[in-house]
């Protein structure tokens, strides 16, 4: 290859899954505009694994859905796998706390939904709800209806629906936040074992301090509003991670006290906002 075209490889190659810069978010409520983020600069690299920290109100969430496509920001760039975001697309795919699942389909038709709605042939959809269905556990769940799973297994048909139709970049919002203990570190594992399978890019929404430490690469620490990035913390610890140990709880003591800071910093501002 000549200079000029691996250098143009390299450029591509480099070229993050995810690039925020300056990203600012304005609503309007009550008359009032409230600024949820403002000047949000964030690269996730493809393959990454990166989850969003912070106490409530600290625009986690509308961060993730601006990198949706589902709330445009207010201004600042914004781009997914080097295009502009400019409205939801199936290379980002969410997976929400509250399942989002059709009740009135089984799980295998909830799984097939996204393969069908895009046409591909039913030797193809009935190949890849049988591997995922699989791989996630759910193939003697296959004919129930979503009323009659656990919240866990609910959470794996809405994983499984998403991871049908292979999106590069997974977007996630506090997806076992209403789990219990067991469930969620079991669900933790499961995505972590899909992830290094598969390498897809996945921005993850959390308020668990030991959470974000279990899964990610990089933790985003935010700010409370308006939202901005107050520390990039690497997690370098290797996996399979033992949150027993005293690397994973020093790591856990210093991200601790970044959230507690704006906690401290939104506790203030609720006691303000009742003294007017």
């Amino acid at each position: 290859m000549s200079g000029a075209g691996a250098s143009a490889a390299g450029q591509a190659a480099a070229e993050p899954a995810i690039r925020c810069r300056g990203l600012r978010k304005v609503f309007s409520a009550g008359g009032r505009e409230v600024t949820a983020l403002d000047g949000i600069d964030l690269e996730v690299a493809a393959g990454e694994f990166v989850c969003l920290l912070g106490p409530s109100g600290c625009g986690k969430s509308t961060l993730l859905n601006a990198v949706a496509g589902f709330s445009p920001p207010t201004s600042g760039e914004l781009s997914a796998l080097g295009r502009p975001v400019a409205g939801p697309g199936p290379e980002r795919a969410m997976v929400f706390q509250e399942y989002a699942l059709f009740p009135w389909m089984t799980v295998e038709r909830n799984v097939a939904f996204g393969l069908e709605l895009k046409g591909e042939p039913a030797p193809r959809v009935r190949a890849v709800v049988d591997r995922l269905l699989e791989k996630l556990g759910l193939s003697d769940f296959r004919d129930r209806f979503p009323k009659d799973l656990s919240g866990g297994m609910r959470q794996r048909v809405a994983i499984a629906r998403v991871l049908a139709i292979d999106p590069p970049l997974l977007l996630m919002d506090e997806p076992f936040g209403a789990l219990d203990a067991l469930t969620r570190r079991s669900l933790q594992d499961e995505l972590l074992r899909i992830w290094a399978e598969d390498r897809k890019t996945v921005l993850f929404v959390t308020h668990g301090i030991e959470e974000s430490i279990y899964l990610a690469d990089r933790v985003v620490v935010m700010t409370y509003r308006p939202g901005t990035v107050k520390r990039l913390v690497p997690v370098t610890l290797p996996r399979p991670r033992d949150p027993a140990s005293p690397e994973f709880n020093a790591l856990k003591r210093e991200l601790t006290a970044l959230v507690m800071e704006e906690q401290a910093r939104h506790q203030a501002d609720e006691a303000h906002a009742t003294a007017d």
